[in-house]
């Protein structure tokens, strides 16, 4: 088996909707499913464009991002390993609503449209999947607009991070992130030295412990309560 193909593979097996499939509806829908690398900088979709497929991070770290007419830069959130997304465009049938731009080198699962509506509309599994999904993020969405408005960087970060690591949304991720400053800072729209100085106050507080390159979470619920 290629390479691409067993790390798909193991994204599918580790999804708790796959992992209802029968084996031969499971080996159905991975050969459906294209992966794709995709460099740092590069971009996963394109706003604006028909959604054709539901996307997931096989492996790598993207963001969710907008760019005003002015040209200014806007990021939503990140998405880790294991985390899918895109099933809001695709269930509206709309074109679709933000940039996904790969922060480094990323191993990127390309859904089909007709892949996606079948699970829709044959599996429970997959349907009670998408409920969770859509509710995780809804929250996440909520919180992050709530933590922007009335919280300062720290509680931002916090919360970003805390996204980062929702076992729900992405359960490849683990308790640590290989993930660099630089990458935070283009995350939440901070600077990287604002990211580092926010960083050893949340270390400080217990709450992560921060090592060459990485994030290790140590309170995934006080991450999320930071600044309430």
């Amino acid at each position: 088996m290629p390479v691409h193909e067993a790390r798909l593979r193991r994204m599918l097996e580790a999804s708790t909707w796959a992992r209802a499939l029968a084996p031969v509806e499971l080996d159905r829908v991975a050969s459906e499913t294209l992966v794709r690398a995709c460099p740092p900088g590069g971009l996963v979709c394109h706003k604006g464009e028909a959604v054709e497929h539901w996307i997931g991070v096989i492996e790598g770290l993207v963001k969710m991002a907008n760019v005003s007419a002015e040209g200014k830069s806007t990021s939503y959130t990140g998405i880790g390993p294991g985390g899918w997304f895109g099933e809001g465009s695709l269930l509206k049938d709309e074109p679709r609503r933000y940039d996904i731009v790969a922060l480094r080198e990323s191993l990127v699962a390309y859904m089909p449209r007709a892949t996606f509506l079948r699970l829709l509309d044959s599996n429970i599994a997959f349907n009670r999947f998408l409920i969770v999904q859509l509710n995780e993020r809804l929250g996440q969405f909520i919180a992050l607009v709530e933590h922007g408005r009335l919280h300062g960087p720290e509680a931002r970060l916090a919360r970003s991070l805390a996204g980062l690591f929702n076992p729900v949304l992405y359960p490849g991720v683990g308790p640590s992130l290989p993930v660099s400053q630089e990458e935070l800072g283009q995350l939440v729209g901070l600077s990287r030295q604002r990211v580092n100085r926010a960083l050893q106050e949340l270390e400080a507080g217990g709450l992560l412990r921060v090592e060459y390159g990485s994030v290790t979470v140590l309170d995934l619920d006080g991450l999320r309560r930071y600044g309430e």
